[in-house]
């Protein structure tokens, strides 16, 4: 039999209480005119402008953080009136109380996946050993067949994972590659005329040079591609020089 304890239940007939309360001053506000409800308002934000100039920062109970976190969710326009914290402590709020909640689920819920003996995990290892090209869906039908009932995530957890040949690393790859790398940029430029150049521009990495740039008022896709074509109109690195054609839009 579950219990409760008594900071919990006061906790909740609070809660109760004010939910209540609220339930009751939105059903008394269906009885009053437009004008009541405006001047309410205005007399109800200039005491909230007056608390917000002399409390730097005001306590909030339980039930005013979950009543916020559950106005966000249900109000799409909650944000306009809101004062006295900022947007994004209500939305602390919310997802504070979503991992409370998952969390009281987990401990009071039913127990996750089972755990895996030390001989399936042995044996799991040993087919992956013998069997190098098989991978966990492989595996995890061979223990279909034996009757062993897991999962292939699981499976895949205790595979025996084989050493890759060591590769080079990024700097490694850029120090083989830099005589043949370039950079291409397009950005805007405007002008003391209010308008606005488009600049193409191609920099080479080996000594840092501009290989060439164009200046246009109306880029196209084909004065696009007429750039890159010149830009790589003769390659020294290939093995044939000679203009390069394999450049399209």
């Amino acid at each position: 039999m579950r219990t409760w304890s008594l900071p919990l239940l006061c906790q909740l007939f609070r809660l109760v209480l004010s939910a209540l309360h609220m339930l009751a001053v939105a059903a008394s506000a269906a009885f009053k005119s437009r004008a009541a409800l405006h001047l309410e308002n205005l007399s109800l934000r200039h005491q909230l402008g007056v608390l917000r100039r002399s409390v730097k920062r005001p306590k909030l109970t339980s039930a005013d953080r979950l009543l916020w976190a559950s106005l966000c969710e249900a109000w799409s326009d909650w944000r306009s009136a809101l004062v006295i914290v900022k947007p994004e402590t209500v939305i602390g709020w919310h997802r504070k109380g979503f991992r409370l909640f998952w969390t009281w689920k987990v401990r009071h819920g039913q127990p996750g996946r089972p755990s895996v003996s030390g001989e399936i995990r042995q044996l799991i290892r040993r087919i992956s050993r013998e069997n190098p090209l098989w991978g966990a869906p492989r595996i995890h039908g061979e223990l279909l067949k034996l009757s062993i009932d897991i999962g292939e995530t699981s499976v895949g957890k205790y595979i025996v994972r084989g050493r890759n040949p060591p590769s080079q690393n990024w700097r490694t790859f850029l120090e083989n590659h830099v005589k043949t790398m370039v950079s291409v940029d397009f950005f805007t430029v405007p002008t003391l005329r209010f308008q606005v150049l488009y600049v193409f521009l191609v920099l080479a990495h080996d000594r840092r040079r501009i290989v060439p740039f164009n200046v246009t008022a109306h880029p196209t896709a084909e004065w696009t591609a007429q750039q890159l074509r010149e830009a790589f109109a003769f390659d020294s690195s290939l093995p044939s020089s000679g203009p390069r054609s394999d450049l399209r839009r």
